[in-house]
């Protein structure tokens, strides 16, 4: 962990020498959270907007939180990332609008299948959707059936990397499962799938590590349990400044396992908590006794919660400059 302790020193060293604070600014990682209800961070909160300084926009794990293709706070998004196929990444259905319903209880009202809000948020905005695994040739086939170009659909697997304008894209092992349901493959196939308790082969889940053009490296863990890959590829080979993972407890590793992540075998610079399951804000304020504040007491890093619609501004080591 040496030459990553080495790049955020001179990462620290490079932005005291920006020249003043409008081109600091310029050189830093923007990362919004876009879940059901303005300033908190409520149980079905996944997505992120992750935007380069060149202005590349990438979109992860749209989910249920975000109100389709035409929600006023996607802006411009050049590729949608998904980590696998479970509704509440994908979007099997989504909230109408922000602030519908309550935080505990988000209405989402909208049926998005068999389509997916992922698939209808990449044709709506003219964006690809990058993914590993089984999972391009299902996007490619939604992307069609839309009147959309089905190349739109790449695919980038473990080891690989893929360009979307200046971040380099590679999908990394996550200890999860990935079916996809009968509701989103459609007709009698579907239905037949669903009697049987049955679900689609979509590969192993993953992922994902982006190096933006700024230097900053992010792992988006997905859903995972802890696994050997968190300290040989994302944090030894990769060099991760910036982590954000799963704390759910149950489906996905609990507040004490994934502090011990990132304490141990990925070591970034800072941590966003993600996929807690819970109520973990009101007002904005963490509450006690969540995972959220478990997880914030046992992380050893600078940690950051995701309260929906603030955007956060992250350096080239992973500091946060602005917004946390």
């Amino acid at each position: 962990m040496q030459k990553k302790t080495v790049k955020r020193l001179l990462g620290a060293l490079s932005a005291a020498c920006l020249f003043g604070a409008h081109a600091a600014q310029a050189a830093n990682v923007k990362i919004t959270p876009l879940g059901s209800h303005d300033g908190e961070f409520c149980p079905l909160d996944r997505a992120l907007v992750l935007e380069d300084p060149d202005g590349t926009r990438l979109l992860y794990d749209p989910g249920r939180t975000v109100a389709g293709a035409e929600d006023p706070r996607l802006g411009k998004i050049d590729a949608v990332l998904v980590s696998h196929m479970h509704g509440d990444h994908v979007g099997d259905r989504h909230i109408s609008a922000v602030n519908v319903g309550e935080c505990g209880k988000p209405e989402f009202s909208v049926v998005a299948v068999p389509i997916t809000n992922a698939a209808g948020i990449a044709h709506g905005k003219g964006a690809k959707i990058v993914t590993g695994s089984e999972m391009p040739k299902f996007f490619s086939g939604k992307l069609k059936e839309l009147g959309g170009d089905p190349a739109a659909s790449e695919l980038v697997r473990f080891g690989a990397n893929r360009m979307v304008g200046g971040v380099r894209v590679t999908t990394v092992p996550a200890a999860h499962s990935n079916g996809i349901a009968g509701a989103m493959i459609g007709g009698q196939l579907g239905e037949l799938m669903d009697a049987a308790g049955l679900t689609a082969y979509a590969g192993p889940p993953t992922g994902y590590v982006l190096t933006f053009s700024n230097g900053l490296v992010v792992y988006l863990s997905g859903d995972t349990g802890i696994t050997s890959e968190q300290e040989i590829v994302v944090g030894q080979y990769y060099e991760t400044d910036l982590v954000v993972i799963n704390i759910g407890d149950t489906f996905t590793t609990g507040p004490a396992e994934a502090a011990w992540v990132v304490n141990n075998l990925v070591q970034p610079g800072s941590v966003i908590v993600s996929h807690a399951n819970e109520v973990a804000t009101r007002g904005g304020e963490v509450v006690a006794g969540t995972r959220t504040a478990s997880f914030l007491e046992l992380v050893e890093m600078a940690a950051h919660v995701p309260l929906s619609g603030r955007t956060m501004s992250f350096d080239d080591a992973g500091e946060c400059i602005e917004g946390c």
